[in-house]
């Protein structure tokens, strides 16, 4: 995730949940991609909520929840 760090996993309603870690400008382009999704994906909306930095490293798909 451009340098960013945290997880991201799908929802069984069909959205797509992540936790993105990093400088304002990794967060930025992890939610520009999130925003286009990937090819064939169609994104209706997106909500934005700041947390706590946890210190994490490395990016992780975590199972569907």
């Amino acid at each position: 995730g451009a340098g960013a760090a945290g997880w991201v996993r799908n929802r069984r309603d069909g959205s797509v949940e992540a936790e993105v870690e990093g400088t304002p400008a990794q967060v930025d382009e992890v939610l520009a991609w999130m925003a286009d999704g990937p090819p064939g994906a169609h994104v209706e909306e997106a909500t934005v909520a700041d947390a706590e930095a946890t210190g994490e490293h490395g990016f992780e798909v975590l199972p569907t929840q």
